[in-house]
């Protein structure tokens, strides 16, 4: 079996969020698994110095859009086994300051950017000479590829033996809406652009088209995958994915323990394990002392990394704080996001100067010691459709806390499931009230000093591998390649 992946960005050459480290890792696993893959992302500004071993190929990829002609060279890098990434370069659309935009307001010219990207990925699925039996695409800026391959593969020997087609949906709520005047650039007929097709309240969707034209849709979680077919949830393309929830699947995504890990991790001074957690307890301190909070191991400690955004539901979350802060407990938080919210989590700081600790932005080091130092991770998101921190705060032994749905309600055990598999706490509702229970239940486990072992023991020993992952998709890659049908106009 050969897989080719297209995705907007992958770590460690790009990163806005936990799309970069999903698109890395299964890349990674499938090819330890034995396939060939490949990996098609553009080539951002600052790559070429930042990591060695990207080399430049000779091959340059034109293709239309709309009148015009656009080309990107290709570059290559072979980080593990049976995996080779191809970068596409192109100077006006991708060395830029961002990935999507720049100080919270998007790219102008979004669609042509992801349009160019979505072509050359359609290119290279038929030029490099392993030729994929399987293009797997990752959210809206690699999801026009679809809707591409099929116009191609109905033109008359221009395409023999296509490969499948696999569109992940890593978040419903970002849909690659543009105008419809874009729709040329496409070149496809305009009987693409209907109701039927990618066409949405008079708008041009990449999301919809990945919807529409792939041959399987997959989602990052099993709860997700269902949720997605209701109104609450599906963010009007719930009558789409009805349409097409027999081939819809959900698969939790994974972790790679080789990065996010309590032993030999570069970014911690103390090792720690189930069976000796003491590790653990010394990385709190040193947390604390280095942000300035009183050393205190009977004091909770809760913690979160997150875009501060509203489906992160940072907006509860601060005002559940309000009150539980009156409280012995301590908070820090490193994100950043919407500047509202931005500055709703620092007037909680000043509000609360010696409980609380705020860093606006992302540091890989900060956020392995904040997993690793928090006593409880929170998670109140509006929607998750998976989520990854409630993943790595169980192996560090930090116990989430998080509202009941999508990844968060197939990752976390509550005690209301079973007393002795708990390894989180769970609240139903999204509201204050029931954040703020959820907090309280957290601070009686943290005072059961046994109780609290033994949730962050069965948390360290619970298993969300990448193998697991990888061997969900591998079966469901099979599963593709085995049906013969194929979505309608």
């Amino acid at each position: 079996m050969k897989v080719l992946i297209g995705c907007s960005e992958m770590q460690p050459f790009s990163k806005t969020g936990g799309l970069a480290d999903v698109t890395a890792a299964l890349g990674k696993y499938l090819g330890a698994s034995g396939i060939r893959v490949g990996v098609v992302t553009p080539l951002y500004r600052g790559l070429l110095e930042a990591r060695k071993g990207i080399r430049q190929t000779e091959r340059v990829v034109t293709v239309r859009l709309g009148s015009q002609r656009e080309s990107g060279r290709i570059y290559e890098c072979e980080p593990s086994k049976n995996l080779t990434i191809y970068f596409v370069d192109h100077q006006r659309f991708f060395q830029r300051g961002g990935i999507y935009g720049e100080h919270n307001a998007d790219y102008s010219d979004n669609a042509e950017r992801f349009l160019f990207f979505n072509k050359v990925l359609l290119e290279l699925s038929c030029q490099i000479p392993w030729r994929p039996d399987i293009v797997h695409v990752h959210d809206w800026p690699a999801a026009m590829l679809p809707a591409l391959l099929r116009n191609e593969a109905q033109k008359k020997g221009n395409y023999p033996a296509p490969p499948k087609t696999l569109f992940t949906i890593h978040n419903l709520a970002y849909q690659g809406l543009f105008p419809s005047h874009w729709m040329p650039l496409t070149n496809l007929p305009s009987e693409y652009f209907t109701p039927a097709g990618m066409e949405f309240y008079g708008q041009l969707s990449f999301l919809k088209a990945g919807i529409v034209y792939a041959d399987h849709l997959s989602t990052v979680s099993p709860s997700y995958a269902e949720e997605i077919l209701s109104e609450d949830f599906g963010c009007g393309l719930q009558g789409v994915l009805g349409e097409r929830r027999n081939r819809l699947t959900g698969i939790l995504n994974g972790v790679d323990y080789a990065e996010w890990n309590t032993a030999n991790n570069p970014h911690l001074e103390h090792s720690y394990s189930p069976e000796n957690i003491r590790g653990k307890a010394a990385e709190k301190k040193r947390l604390q002392r280095d942000l300035g909070l009183a050393v205190d191991d009977q004091v909770p400690l809760f913690g979160i990394i997150s875009r501060l955004v509203e489906q992160k539901g940072i907006a509860l979350l601060a005002e559940a704080l309000r009150q539980s802060l009156q409280r012995p407990m301590q908070f820090v938080l490193l994100g950043s996001g919407e500047l509202a919210l931005e500055r709703m989590m620092q007037e909680l700081s000043r509000q609360f100067s010696t409980q609380v600790r705020i860093k606006i932005g992302y540091d890989p080091v900060w956020a392995h010691r904040i997993e690793a130092a928090c006593d409880f991770y929170l998670m109140p998101s509006r929607f998750e459709p998976c989520g990854l921190n409630q993943l790595y705060s169980q192996r560090y032994g930090t116990i989430p806390i998080v509202h009941a749905v999508g990844g968060l309600r197939d990752s976390v055990q509550d005690e209301s499931e079973g007393k002795n598999q708990a390894t989180g706490v769970k609240f139903a509702a999204f509201t204050i009230g029931a954040l703020l229970e959820a907090i309280c239940r957290a601070m009686k486990i943290f005072q059961q000093t046994e109780l609290f072992r033994a949730y962050q023991r069965r948390a360290m020993s619970r298993d969300f591998s990448w193998k697991r992952a990888t061997k969900a998709y591998l079966d469901l890659y099979q599963q593709i390649l085995r049906s013969d049908a194929s979505p309608s106009l």
